[in-house]
């Protein structure tokens, strides 16, 4: 058990920060969450531009570790402070299974995610025919990892789990998707939010998610 704690730079609305604060939890981790209000322009503010000066949530101070992005985040706090190595695998090829994961969450599913929502959000317009195709392709490919096995990176939950569920739950808050079209993401989502529910799923992510979707449907009217 980690006697210190960790400082955890967050906004409820924005998948990633929810997906570091769920693995904090699940881990047991001591946290100390620091709001950083997005819509208000606080991360452009000196003193976190000094924690992460790319003015991105989450970020996390471990004890005078600065560190952000939450895909190393959650990878970070999995080896220092995971019991085993099962949320992390050490073996090289489980391991490359899940930095894919990770990997395909940072630079496919969450931004196809925010080209989608975000001009929404941002300036009331709704979503294009084309990023509504790009994230429907998004999931797809999601569907397509889950065939033939009960989690993201394989037969254990990872933290690829973690990484995307965060995105998915916002997604499905949306209203825009029809989830049950895609079977296996539906089963896996399912499945994923029982396996959280013991360390605050609802609390940490879904409250969040449903805010997010609920933001993005009042601009639409």
């Amino acid at each position: 058990m980690v006697n210190h704690t960790i400082d955890i730079y967050y906004f409820p609305l924005s998948p990633p920060s929810r997906c570091a604060l769920l693995l904090i939890r699940a881990l047991g981790l001591k946290h100390n969450i620091k709001i950083i209000n997005i819509p208000a322009g606080e991360q452009m503010a000196p003193e976190f531009l000094k924690i992460n000066p790319l003015h991105t949530i989450p970020a996390i101070n471990d004890d005078g570790f600065i560190l952000y992005d939450s895909h190393a985040i959650i990878k970070y706090l999995a080896n220092q402070y995971g019991k085993d190595d099962s949320l992390c695998p050490k073996d090289p090829k489980k391991e490359a299974i899940v930095n894919q994961r990770l990997f395909f969450d940072a630079t496919y599913l969450f931004p196809r995610f925010a080209d989608f929502a975000g001009p929404t959000i941002f300036t009331g317009r709704s979503p294009s025919d084309e990023s509504r195709k790009k994230l429907a392709e998004a999931l797809q490919h999601i569907d397509n990892f889950l065939k033939n096995q009960q989690w993201i990176a394989g037969a254990n939950m990872t933290i690829a789990d973690f990484s995307i569920i965060s995105s998915i739950s916002t997604i499905d808050a949306l209203g825009e998707f029809d989830l049950t079209t895609y079977g296996n993401v539906w089963q896996w989502y399912q499945r994923a939010k029982d396996a959280m529910s013991s360390f605050g799923y609802d609390e940490v992510n879904q409250t969040g998610a449903t805010a997010f979707g609920e933001a993005f449907k009042s601009k639409l009217k």
